[in-house]
């Protein structure tokens, strides 16, 4: 997966979605959020449950334990076939599970014939429905933002059409399990189940080709997931 995501409709939206009878414990914009090119590193919302209640925190993207800060950039992502075993994530897994609610994201692909050149897709919803990243995440609710405090998406392997964009992609779970992989009383084992079978199928997103614009971290607006054809696939890529 790529490090580049869209979050722009109100936060009301990504929680309606998710039908959670839980009490929001700390406020947030109930504006549209309007991320049409969220980057590594910048602050941006997670949703998370909380001693029964909902918590939607801006946490940075990108997480490291302590022992590794500053030896390299933070990792934005972690592998699921790995993070339960591995050490890196020791410290978020399991009690950080969170949700990082999103429209789409965003992928490179190098031309056949010219590697250097690089083509951008926008992958989303086939029905338009929000996407829920599965997540680990790392937050003080203090009244400063906290340098500790942090978060990474799940990927897992690309299948279908999708392996031809790219050989990984975030870990998009139902609204269904999305409320499991939040809650707290959901065992360790179900919750490792999740990451490994409940991955939505390429057949659920559609993607297309859109402008280099989204290259540019300091680029924002609509106009960056807009076709810059009127192909969209959902199914093997064309060159």
């Amino acid at each position: 997966m790529c490090g580049r995501y869209s979050i722009y409709e109100s936060m009301d939206h990504y929680l309606r979605q998710l039908s959670l009878d839980l009490v929001v414990i700390n406020g947030y914009d109930h504006e549209p959020i309007n991320r049409y090119n969220v980057a590594p590193s910048t602050r941006v919302e997670v949703i998370r449950q909380v001693d029964g209640e909902l918590s939607v925190d801006r946490v940075k993207w990108g997480w490291s334990p302590f022992w590794a800060k500053g030896k390299r950039p933070d990792p934005i992502n972690a592998r699921a076939e790995t993070v339960v075993t591995g050490k890196f994530f020791k410290g978020l897994w399991p009690h950080g599970r969170a949700l990082a609610p999103a429209n789409g994201w965003f992928e490179w692909v190098s031309d056949q014939t010219d590697p250097k050149r690089k083509q951008p897709y926008y992958i989303t919803s086939a029905d338009g429905s929000p996407l829920y990243f599965a997540a680990l995440a790392e937050v003080h609710q203090d009244i400063e933002p906290d340098e500790r405090d942090g978060f990474v998406i799940i990927t897992a392997a690309a299948d279908q059409g999708l392996i031809d964009i790219h050989d990984r992609k975030p870990l998009v779970l139902t609204p269904d399990l999305a409320r499991e992989w939040i809650d707290p009383t959901t065992s360790l084992e179900r919750a490792a189940a999740i990451m490994e079978q409940g991955c939505t199928p390429a057949a659920e997103f559609r993607w297309h080709q859109v402008g280099k614009a989204v290259g540019n971290v300091r680029n924002e607006g609509e106009s960056l997931i807009r076709p810059i054809s009127d192909e969209s696939h959902q199914g093997q890529l064309e060159f």
